[in-house]
């Protein structure tokens, strides 16, 4: 079916090129590439595995550097004169008013990199929160773009909850990449941010993927990638599949129940971007009617698939991928092992697919123990290899 109104008053053409043309303006942009995996698509048998690099997205090494600063760079707008732009406030042509406004969120770590990076940018003053497993190395990353950092006890959905309270307490603007009642404007900016990337991937495909595995989260993603497929594409869209950790699945208990559902509990996956436990309103007006399928996997095969990347195993040059990129394909690369499950996703030897690696080393340290070396030496064997 094509898609429809619901889901167009949420991600529309008209506010991706809005995006887009803001977007590509800004020093440092350019596509990130889309890799080929030839040895590993026949290790999968299938026709191809197409893999959207974000490793070095701006330097923030993540998607995210599209949503989170483009949604800041549209809050400071709407309290500046009309047809301000990005090049106007990193001249700090208004910075007597900028510098006087706060920008916060709660974050696992690259969301809250991309509004620190754009308060940074645009001028403004940035306090970000983290919730008490998000790791050193994620918070020393934010720091370096200037921004205050705040731990929070508990879990994800907590700091966001602390986030709200300081903001409305302290007359700051939220720049989160989840909805809840009464807060939609940022979130869809930030969604639309992301679009960019997959505009950006139907532009370098070579012919129309069948399927897309692409990581869950609070939606924000996922919704993004099936809205401008579904544009791109119309109603022979490829098939979108969701993929989460299964301690952190609130997209999968949701469709289970047919309704935005929280998933309780500490969500301890080291999928860290993909630690969430409440769904986006926004984005779950976008995938309830558009999404094929939702499945769950395990951080070993998260560890599992990030070695693959890094090792080149399957003949391939080695990438750099981090813990929360892999999600898509190891839900792929679990299906073509299992018959009855990869039937169930229509997935054969003529299916061609399309994976979103959503980051890169955002955490070294992290990146290092997982894969068994830093991410300079894999890059640097990439190099080697090609």
């Amino acid at each position: 079916m094509p898609i429809g109104d619901r889901q167009r008053a949420v991600l529309n053409q008209d506010a991706m090129h809005k995006a887009r043309d803001e977007i590509r303006t800004w020093p440092g942009y350019a596509p990130t590439p889309l890799v080929s995996l030839k040895r590993l698509a026949e290790a999968a048998k299938v026709a191809s595995i197409t893999y959207k690099d974000e490793a070095h997205r701006f330097s923030l090494n993540s998607f995210k550097a599209l949503g989170g600063a483009y949604a800041v760079l549209q809050l400071l707008k709407s309290h500046l004169p009309e047809d301000v732009s990005s090049s106007d406030l990193m001249a700090g042509r208004y910075q007597d008013i900028v510098s006087g406004l706060t920008v916060c969120c709660a974050t696992d770590g690259n969301h809250g990199r991309s509004v620190a990076w754009g308060a940074q940018q645009f001028g403004a003053r940035c306090v970000i929160y983290l919730h008490a497993t998000v790791s050193q190395g994620r918070e020393d990353a934010i720091t370096r773009f200037g921004a205050e950092v705040r731990r929070v006890d508990g879990n994800y959905d907590d700091s966001v909850r602390q986030a709200a309270r300081d903001a409305e307490a302290n007359g700051w603007f939220v720049v989160s990449d989840t909805s809840y009642p009464g807060y939609m404007k940022v979130p869809r900016d930030v969604m639309q941010g992301y679009t960019i990337m997959i505009d950006e991937a139907v532009h370098q495909l070579p012919e129309p993927p069948t399927h897309c595995f692409v990581q869950g989260g609070v939606g924000g993603l996922a919704a993004a990638a099936l809205a401008q497929l579904w544009e791109a594409y119309g109603p022979e869209r490829p098939r979108v599949v969701v993929v989460e950790p299964d301690r952190a699945a609130c997209l999968y208990a949701s469709v289970r129940a047919g309704i935005p559902t929280a998933v309780e509990g500490e969500l301890d996956t080291l999928m860290a971007g993909l630690a969430c436990g409440e769904v986006s309103l926004l984005a779950w007006e976008v995938l309830d009617e558009g999404v094929d399928d939702f499945m769950t996997v395990s951080d070993d095969s998260a560890v599992e698939a990030m070695r693959l990347l890094a090792d080149g195993s399957a003949g391939d040059a080695p990438l750099v991928a981090g813990e929360s990129a892999v999600a898509g394909l190891a839900g792929l690369l679990i299906a073509r092992q299992q018959p009855e499950l990869s039937a169930a996703l229509g997935l054969d030897e003529a299916s061609r697919v399309l994976v979103i690696g959503s980051e890169g080393a955002t955490d070294e340290a992290v990146y290092r123990e997982l894969v068994g070396r830093g991410s300079a030496e894999v890059e640097k064997e990439a190099l080697e290899h090609a």
